[in-house]
């Protein structure tokens, strides 16, 4: 056992030395950016996050990852051994004022969130028309 975890040997459940920084931690999902010429989109890995259990959130100017999965040990067996003990996703980025947060689509497919946020309209690329006189 490492000096996070002991063995609970009445219960066979893990148990923290400090619970209370545990309960705070969390994971930093890594995160691909993709920018184009119409908005930007955002990939980030969360194995094991169930849909009901992701929250984004957009206040202002900050978009808000959050997620949780169930790390519990099915009953019957125990735990040896423990390498992620942590179960929550947390991830805060800051958004250009150029992108619409009206217009956000998200989608969770195996483990992995797609965040496609367009560019505001007044960010868009445009073309300029020249008349000849």
């Amino acid at each position: 056992m490492n000096d996070i975890q002991k063995r609970n040997e009445s219960s066979g459940a893990l148990a923290r030395k400090d619970d209370r920084r545990y309960a705070e931690a969390t994971l930093t999902p890594p995160v691909d950016v993709i920018e184009d010429s119409t908005g930007i989109t955002l990939y980030a890995d969360l194995p094991g996050v169930p849909r009901d259990k992701l929250h984004l959130n957009v206040e202002s100017d900050s978009l808000t990852i959050e997620g949780e999965i169930d790390m519990t040990v099915p009953d019957g067996l125990q735990s040896t051994h423990t390498e992620v003990g942590v179960g929550r996703f947390h991830r805060v980025f800051t958004l250009s004022k150029e992108l619409d947060t009206e217009k956000i689509s998200a989608e969770l497919a195996q483990g992995v969130l797609k965040l496609r946020i367009p560019k505001a309209e007044h960010a868009q690329p445009r073309r300029i028309n020249v008349e000849v006189n």
